[in-house]
């Protein structure tokens, strides 16, 4: 995905920033395939469990695809990854419904002056929603369309923003201007998980060829679980193999 924006030339206000694209940082981790193996092992080797890390690598390749295929959760739950998420504001409403195994904490238009960034879809975001709810099909737009859709929500961002800053011209207090402002504004979160409420999230917010449980994720979300999911694979190759090899089912 790309990342547009809006020049002197293009619009009227310059200061206003179009983004089709969400940014995914990985800033802090503590999580390998290890952790699975000494928690899964304490319970038949209690304190020596610590001991079997470096023995046979396939023992522990076959133990953590054991582990995913009959559902022993708890042993993807001792390890721990932070991301840096930047998204439009829609997207972090979907995300806070996973609530089991994750901590948030958002930036507050509140406490500071929110900048003028928003969202719009480019082209390879499919427009035309065909079908009744439950069984529906995203396609391509014309080109028409997004014209259409760049055009009006470029204008209707303008309005908006150039609506909250009147507000906090006049005094009115940031908790009350930010009313003004659509959810196609861009936040920023700190967000930590696990691997078990990783792998949650991405059964249900991510399609997958792979995928025994079929999953119908809003697009920009999406974005946000690839990303996410291409960091983690590289933390925990073992963990992620046995997520994809038993149909991407978290256990």
């Amino acid at each position: 995905m790309g990342r547009t924006l809006l020049t002197s030339a293009d619009a009227p206000h310059p200061d206003i920033t179009l983004r089709s694209d969400v940014t995914v940082e990985l800033v802090k981790s503590s999580a390998s395939d290890s952790d699975v193996l000494f928690a899964a092992r304490v319970s038949t080797l209690g304190e020596q469990s610590l001991a079997e890390l470096q023995k046979d690598p396939e023992r522990s390749r076959g133990l953590i695809n054991y582990l995913m295929r009959d559902r022993h959760g708890s042993p993807f739950e001792h390890n721990s990854m932070t991301f840096l998420i930047s998204a439009p504001i829609f997207v972090f409403r979907e995300f806070m419904r996973h609530r089991v195994g994750w901590s948030y904490n958002e930036e507050s238009g509140r406490y500071r002056e929110l900048e003028p960034v928003f969202y719009v879809p480019d082209t390879s975001r499919k427009l035309v929603q065909e079908g009744r709810p439950g069984k529906y099909t995203f396609v391509e737009g014309t080109p028409a369309q997004y014209d259409t859709v760049h055009r009006v929500l470029d204008e209707s961002y303008q309005q908006a923003y150039a609506a909250y800053q009147k507000l906090l011209a006049e005094g009115v207090a940031r908790e009350v201007a930010r009313s003004a402002l659509p959810v196609g504004l861009f936040s920023s979160m700190y967000a930590t998980c696990n691997a078990r409420s990783l792998m949650h999230f991405l059964g249900l917010r991510t399609q997958h060829e792979l995928a025994k449980v079929p999953s119908f994720p809003q697009r920009e979300i999406e974005m946000v679980g690839e990303k996410m999911e291409a960091e983690w694979a590289k933390l925990m190759p073992l963990t992620y193999a046995a997520f994809n090899a038993n149909g991407r089912v978290a256990p």
